[in-house]
């Protein structure tokens, strides 16, 4: 084995320690955030689960309002402190904290 035979060895494998060297250090580079996405991509499903609980809530909700009368009186009374014709309504504030 001649002197190049042995450099163009070592070049060859100092190039490809080089490349491997590189590729690890892009793979440990990339790891922190695509630990840092899963986590967002998580909370965004939690945010969407509630969302969509959220969303039957309120159909159900406007669909009780278009279908019951009795809904609509209710949600008068209680949101808006309407009360029918004749009637007394009283209201009582919640006591004050010392």
């Amino acid at each position: 084995m001649t002197i190049w035979d042995w450099l163009r060895r070592a070049v060859i494998g100092l190039v490809m320690a080089a490349v491997l060297g590189g590729g690890v250090v892009l793979i440990l580079s990339v790891i922190p955030t695509e630990n840092q996405l899963r986590k967002q991509i998580y909370a965004l499903d939690l945010k969407l689960q509630e969302q969509k609980r959220l969303a039957r809530q309120l159909q159900a909700m406007l669909e009780a309002v278009e279908r019951d009368s009795n809904t609509v009186e209710r949600l008068a009374r209680e949101r808006l402190g309407l009360g029918r014709t004749n009637e007394t309504i009283f209201r009582f504030d919640e006591p004050k904290s010392r």
